[in-house]
């Protein structure tokens, strides 16, 4: 293999308080056509166990996790059903922003022999932002979908996706990722 998707932070409560119509679109439109062509996708999410107790209380974005840890439902960090997770999806749980961090997703990369990631997900200021420096550090090749990312910042989404990933990454539609295939 030498390419896998990564649809990153598709869950539920994150998609339910950031997502977009639009965005699920190009996300499950680009799953749908690396299935067509074998390509693997993986799927990654954040979770922890109840009470989140991997979270320090001194960590800005997820120390409120503890709080309202007790009151999501079962269901808040499983990947959103728009995409029908399948047998031979993979999916992966991290305890931070990256994709990488607390995760095995290297491990799992490198065991498929992934050489280029094509990446999706919500939020472009967060996990993006975050996988993208840390793959490019990793050596990886990198894509970016464009109308696959979403921010609650429309305005932060342009400059990552303008500015701060052609540095580092491809940044294409769906549709032209999906054309170049």
């Amino acid at each position: 293999m030498s390419s896998a998707l990564l649809v990153m932070d598709y869950q539920n409560s994150i998609v339910e308080r950031l997502g977009t119509e639009e965005g699920l679109a190009a996300a499950t439109a680009a799953v749908s056509a690396a299935r067509e062509r074998g390509i693997p996708v993986v799927f990654v999410r954040v979770a922890f166990r109840p009470g989140a107790p991997e979270v320090a209380s001194a960590n800005k974005m997820f120390s409120g996790m503890r709080g309202r840890a007790a009151s999501q439902t079962p269901d808040a960090s499983e990947v959103h059903a728009a995409f029908g997770v399948g047998d031979d999806d993979l999916v992966v749980t991290k305890l931070r922003v990256s994709a990488f961090a607390g995760s095995d997703l290297e491990v799992l990369l490198r065991g498929l022999e992934v050489r280029d990631l094509v990446l999706a997900g919500i939020a472009t200021s967060g996990v993006v932002l975050s996988t993208v420096r840390q793959a490019a550090d990793l050596d990886f090749g990198l894509t970016v979908l464009s109308d696959a990312c979403v921010d609650a910042d429309p305005e932060v989404h342009r400059v990552l996706v303008e500015k701060v990933f052609p540095r580092q990454a491809e940044v294409r539609t769906t549709a032209e990722w999906t054309a170049s295939l």
